[in-house]
C-alpha cells in the first residue's frame, strides 16, 4: 500500500521524535526509507547580514555537508532497512511536498515541530503546511524534548475515528494493513452529541425538541453503525477489533481516549462529511494532530 517512507529532519532532537515510529513501520511494512534534510535558503536570507553576504555560498555548502553527515548517522540507526538520504536546497515545506508528490504512495513521516534558527526550519509551521498541502499519507508525531528517540516503541492498537461517512471510512484499508503487519488491535470510535441544528430560534422563542429522546436516537444510530463496521472488519480477518462510542465533541473525545489508553496509533482522514450527526473531520484531524500525544496516521480522502 506504500512504496517508500520519506522522513524530513532538521537536525533537532524534537524532529527525531518520529524516528522510533518510523523504524517500527518501515520494518514491519518492508518499506525503503529516504531521509531528507533541507537547507532553507529563506532562513539564510533572513539571518545573513551585510558582512556575511560575500560568504553566503560557502555557508550554504557547509550546511549541506553538515546535513549529509547528520543523515548518514541517522541512516545507520535503521538496521536492516534500506535507507537513502538527500540534502536539498530551497523552502522546506515546498521541497517536502514536491518530493512526496513524485509518488502518491509515499508515506511522509515527520514530527510536528522542531528547532528554528540558522540551518534549521521551524517544524511546527512546516508540518502544518505539509499536512494541508501534501496529497500523500502522513505519519505525524508531536515533538517532545523528553522523548527518547533511540529505542523501540510498543504500539498496541490502531484507533480509527469515524463519522458515518464513506470518506472517513477510506482510512480503514490502511488501518487493517497496519493491524495485520504489526499485530495491533483496531478500536473504532464515533463521537456523537445533539447537533446545534436541533435547537433553533424562531421569531419569538426557541424551539428545543425532546433532547433525551433525540440523544437516544443518535446514540442508537451511532452504535448500530459501529457494530456494522466491526462485523465488516472481522470478515476481513481482524479478530482483535472493538468499538467505543464517545459522547461530546469529536476531537476532544479522541484526544481524551488516546490519553487514557496508551500506546495507540490514531488513523484518520483529513475530512469527512459534515451535517446533522456528523463532524467536519478535516478540522478534527488538525486538532488531534496538534494536541494528541499519540502518533497520527493521516490519509487524504479522495
Amino acid at each position: 500500500m506504500y512504496t517508500r517512507m520519506l522522513i524530513p529532519l532538521d537536525g533537532s532532537k524534537l524532529a527525531e521524535n518520529v524516528l522510533p515510529y518510523a523504524r517500527a513501520l518501515a520494518g514491519a511494512l518492508k518499506l525503503p526509507v529516504e531521509l531528507l534534510s533541507v537547507v532553507d535558503l529563506m532562513d539564510f536570507a533572513r539571518t545573513a547580514n551585510a558582512g556575511h553576504v560575500r560568504n553566503f555560498d560557502p555557508l550554504i555548502e557547509a550546511a549541506t555537508q553538515e546535513g549529509k553527515v547528520y543523515l548518514e548517522r541517522i541512516a545507520r540507526s535503521f538496521g536492516g532497512t534500506k535507507v537513502s538520504y538527500a540534502v536539498e536546497r530551497g523552502v522546506a515545506d515546498k521541497i517536502i511536498i514536491e518530493n512526496g508528490g513524485r509518488d502518491k504512495d509515499t508515506l511522509i513521516a515527520m514530527a510536528t515541530r522542531g528547532r528554528s534558527g540558522i540551518h534549521r526550519w521551524l517544524m511546527g509551521s512546516v508540518a502544518e503546511k505539509v499536512l494541508r498541502g501534501a496529497t500523500n499519507p502522513l505519519l505525524l508525531v508531536r515533538g517532545d524534548e523528553d522523548k527518547k528517540t533511540d529505542g523501540a516503541v510498543a504500539l498496541k492498537s490502531v484507533v480509527v475515528p469515524l463519522d458515518g461517512s464513506k470518506l472517513a471510512e477510506s482510512v480503514l484499508p490502511r488501518a487493517i494493513e497496519l493491524a495485520k503487519k504489526l499485530s495491533l488491535a483496531i478500536v473504532l470510535t464515533r463521537a456523537y452529541q445533539i447537533p446545534l441544528s436541533a435547537a433553533y430560534a424562531g421569531a419569538e422563542a426557541s424551539y428545543i425538541p425532546n433532547q433525551d429522546a433525540l440523544l437516544k436516537l443518535i446514540r442508537e444510530e451511532a452504535g448500530a453503525y459501529l457494530e456494522e463496521k466491526v462485523n465488516e472488519l472481522r470478515q476481513n480477518g481482524i479478530d482483535k477489533v472493538s468499538s467505543i462510542l464517545l459522547v461530546g465533541s469529536g476531537a476532544d473525545e479522541i484526544i481524551d481516549l488516546a490519553r487514557t489508553t496508551p500506546d495507540n496509533l490514531i488513523a484518520m482522514c483529513t475530512h469527512g462529511r459534515s451535517g446533522v450527526n456528523r463532524w467536519v473531520l478535516g478540522s478534527v484531524t488538525e486538532k488531534v494532530v496538534r494536541h494528541s500525544g499519540d502518533p497520527v496516521l493521516v490519509v487524504r480522502a479522495e
